[in-house]
């Protein structure tokens, strides 16, 4: 089975019924369902956490020198 990737709505478009996705909702597709969307520019795919958010070891201080 296909793995779904999670994608963040930058454009609004239709869903289906009526319904239309909203700037910022997150969805989980699979590539096929999400191709043409990301070509038009209506859908991003989220990234993973970056390590710079990401807390430090504990044995990590933060050092300053005093300049003369």
């Amino acid at each position: 089975m296909a793995a779904r990737q999670k994608y963040t709505v930058v454009v609004p478009f239709p869903k289906a019924n009526g319904h239309w996705a909203e700037v910022g909702e997150e969805l989980e597709l699979l590539e096929v369902q999400s191709h043409a969307l990301v070509t038009a520019g209506r859908l991003r795919l989220v990234e993973s956490v970056p390590a710079a958010t990401e807390k430090p070891a504990k044995n990590t201080k933060a050092t300053t020198d005093k300049v003369e």
